[in-house]
């Protein structure tokens, strides 16, 4: 399978990135309706939300979202190297940790046994910042090494061009230094 992830390495970034995308703007549609429009947390539920209710409040949506997002920066990784390995590597560690909070939250919603005596299940991280600012900080955290490896990667230095294996070898490789940036 990641030989096939390596020959298909832009297709499946493409549509890993449209899932990310898809995901960034639920989150920024659910800000905007806290502190654009001033809603309650609980009424601003994003786009899905707002027609689904129920799919906010199931940690099995975050959960299941958090597990793509991991096996996709763990199965797209092999595609990478050099700089921009380095870069999906810190966003793959960081979604490590937030997938282990998500976790943390379903089994509480499926135990119904909620850590540190709260009355709704709670990651580590929400004993200190409000879940909503939370989750907007993790995926911004995630997504920006994203970026800088995605970058990197379709702008290899001439010795990372030579390295790579990948079918983003079709684009034209321009290395940084023969670019000016």
């Amino acid at each position: 399978m990641r030989t096939t992830l390596v020959q298909h390495h832009r297709a499946a970034l493409n549509l890993f990135l449209f899932v990310v995308i898809a995901h960034w703007a639920e989150h920024l549609t659910q800000a905007y309706q806290i502190w654009g429009l001033g809603w309650p947390v609980p009424k601003a539920r994003g786009v899905l939300g707002y027609a689904y209710p129920w799919l906010v409040t199931s940690e099995w949506l975050h959960y299941g979202y958090a597990i793509v997002m991991l096996i996709g920066l763990f199965l797209l990784r092999p595609g990478f190297v050099g700089r921009a390995r380095t870069w999906w590597n810190i966003a793959l560690g960081i979604q490590f940790w937030h997938h282990i909070e998500h976790l943390l939250l379903l089994l509480q919603a499926q135990t119904g046994h909620n850590l540190f005596g709260r009355p709704v299940p709670t990651s580590i991280l929400q004993l200190v910042f409000a879940r909503v600012e939370l989750h907007l900080f993790y995926n911004t955290i995630v997504f920006l090494p994203m970026v800088v490896a995605m970058y990197l990667h379709l702008r290899p230095s001439a010795a990372e061009a030579e390295q790579m294996t990948c079918s983003c070898q079709a684009v034209e490789h321009r290395p940084l230094a023969a670019t000016g940036a």
